[in-house]
């Protein structure tokens, strides 16, 4: 296999930058926000050659253009007893992750009787296939990458606390986690320092019952209780969601944030507006003190009405 370049990836790139916008418009659905890392499969199955995995890439996307693959997702094979006979015969499925976070898909390549299915419905067999490579890419993989990327959040976050904030949390607790979080923490999770690492707990489940050894019930977020009547009331009302600003906790806090701002703006001059006198042309030096102190005086006076404070000046 080539070694790829960066040098290659940016040449295929710039190649791709010459396409029509009909295609461009379909290439977001193949890469869904990672084109470079899709140009390096189409440089990796082409040896590293830019010019032929452009071509193939050109290829790929005027089939989707052609085929309406954009829109396949939207069109269901119905009835639905059609659509269970073509799962019963084409046995495809998604089994679980591997360590790394992928999905892993079960092919029963031997057990599959899709072989004995009339000509007249051959097609659907394509249009199942084709949904579920596309709803693998366009669903599953993006999920996968959201749950990595909420996993290196939090692992972000609880490394701040233990080296900027120590021994102010004891633990981490992850609850209603999916089966990808899963997966996807058994990689994670070597990687970490054993400080940090040793202070993620995953529970099952909503961890209630594990939560209850060391919290009362009232205690509990609210995503943390089991359904009930009574926890599904206390969860819709904002006062009982925990992440809802109108939560007491979020009030409080906001409120001394505000007030801590006001305490620490430096205290601004009052705006006064202008004074204009008016003096004779001839004025001696008496008259232009009487005039000015006289006004002042009103200017003085105009503010201790407005409770400002004044200094007083002498002439």
């Amino acid at each position: 296999m080539a070694l790829l370049t960066q040098q290659v990836v940016n040449q295929l790139e710039a190649l791709m930058e010459e396409v029509d916008e009909l295609l461009k418009k379909t290439f977001q659905n193949v890469h869904q926000g990672f084109p470079r890392e899709t140009f390096t499969r189409f440089l990796k199955t082409r040896e590293g050659n830019a010019q032929k995995a452009q071509k193939m890439l050109v290829d790929c996307l005027e089939w989707r253009v052609q085929n309406d693959i954009d829109d396949m997702l939207a069109k269901p094979i119905v009835p639905g007893e059609l659509y269970r006979g073509i799962r019963d015969s084409q046995l495809v499925g998604l089994s679980g992750y591997s360590n790394e976070g992928l999905p892993v898909f079960a092919v029963g390549v031997g057990l599959s009787t899709f072989d004995r299915a009339s000509i007249s419905i051959v097609h659907y067999y394509v249009q199942s296939h084709i949904q579920i490579n596309e709803y693998r890419d366009r669903v599953i993989l993006p999920a996968a990458t959201k749950t990595l990327n909420q996993i290196k959040l939090l692992t972000t976050i609880s490394s701040i606390d233990d080296l900027n904030y120590p021994e102010k949390t004891q633990t981490y607790y992850i609850v209603n986690a999916p089966y990808v979080f899963s997966a996807c923490w058994k990689v994670v999770k070597p990687l970490l320092q054993e400080r940090t690492r040793n202070k993620i707990d995953v529970l099952s489940s909503c961890g209630e019952d594990d939560l209850l050894k060391i919290m009362d019930y009232s205690s509990l977020p609210h995503f943390c209780r089991k359904r009930s009547s009574d926890s599904v009331k206390y969860s819709e009302s904002s006062s009982g969601n925990c992440f809802s600003l109108d939560h007491p906790f979020h009030q409080q806090l906001y409120s001394y944030v505000k007030q801590q701002f006001l305490l620490c703006q430096p205290a601004q001059p009052v705006k006064q507006g202008s004074v204009h006198v008016t003096l004779p042309e001839d004025a001696d030096k008496e008259v232009i003190a009487e005039t000015l102190e006289s006004e002042l005086k009103k200017f003085k006076d105009l503010n201790i009405s407005q409770g400002s404070n004044v200094n007083s000046y002498k002439f």
